[in-house]
């Protein structure tokens, strides 16, 4: 029986793998909040990992704040760069793999395809820079690892775009929302189903990989697909808008290439449009 560890587990990408880790009874999950497991302490680390032997470490712990990154910038780079550091040290130590998420941030958005991940990263903002940190710190220290850069992230748990336009139809309130940014909404249930079958095929095929749903869309084209299939699209007022006021700059390009991730583990991927027309139905 595999023994893992996740991170983060009251987080929006850690909930959903507590969701998810029922269809399988095979592997023991222990699943730590922030608290329990700081990925900036690596002491703590440690005393769990002598404690239990983990197999594979999910690592969902992450600075996610864009903006806020811009004015605490050493908080971010704590965790997303320290800590990841700190957890790959430790996987290392034990002979533990790790899987480990980062974003479509790593980009500067001047594409007009998308990302394969040998594109040169050139971050615009301080989230995005310490993810790609974090992302180098892990790979000059382990080498079984996952790293899944993502875009987008939403489901039905934590703080996301997907429940706040929810939450703006229940208030029947007006919704401006910009058409300035095209990326691709990823449903993070999908993300930790694929982590999941991975994990249990046994494969070694460690690296960096692009994951989000297929397609690609304004925020306006989400906001506008969350309207209609939650059959809301004529009783909410639904405006375009170029005035995005935000403190950290944003690519206005992000969506990522999957080829890599969908030859080598020959997964299906569903558009981002049928995986959220799921979620809502559910």
């Amino acid at each position: 029986m595999k023994n893992i560890l996740v991170t983060g587990a009251k987080g929006q990408l850690g909930t959903c793998f507590k969701m998810g880790s029922g269809n399988y009874p095979d592997f023991n999950f222990d699943f730590k909040s922030s608290s329990e497991a700081d990925i900036t302490n690596k002491p703590q680390l440690k005393e769990l990992f002598s404690e239990i032997k983990y197999d594979w470490v999910i690592n969902c712990a992450a600075y996610t704040n864009v903006d806020k990154a811009e004015s605490d910038r050493e908080k971010a780079f704590e965790i997303n760069t320290k800590g990841a550091k700190n957890i790959a040290e430790v996987c290392n130590e034990n002979k533990a793999k790790l899987v480990h998420f980062s974003t479509d941030y790593v980009f500067d958005g001047k594409a007009e395809e998308p990302y394969k991940e040998s594109d040169p990263t050139n971050p615009i903002n301080v989230y995005g820079l310490s993810k790609f940190k974090g992302e180098q710190a892990i790979t000059e220290v382990l080498k079984g690892h996952y790293i899944f850069r993502t875009s987008w992230l939403y489901s039905e748990f934590g703080h996301n775009f997907y429940k706040t336009i929810l939450r703006k139809i229940s208030e029947k309130a007006d919704l401006n929302i910009i058409t300035s940014q095209v990326g691709t909404p990823t449903n993070a249930n999908d993300l930790t189903d694929l982590v999941l079958k991975i994990i249990a095929s046994g494969k070694k095929d460690f690296g960096l990989y692009h994951f989000s749903n297929l397609g690609a869309a304004t925020w306006y084209d989400f906001a506008k697909a969350i309207l209609e299939f939650s059959r809301n699209l004529h009783t909410t007022q639904l405006h375009k808008s170029n005035d995005f006021r935000s403190i950290a700059n944003r690519p206005a390009y992000s969506v990522l290439d999957k080829t890599k991730v969908q030859q080598i583990f020959s997964t299906p991927i569903l558009h981002w449009k049928e995986s959220l027309k799921g979620l809502i139905n559910t």
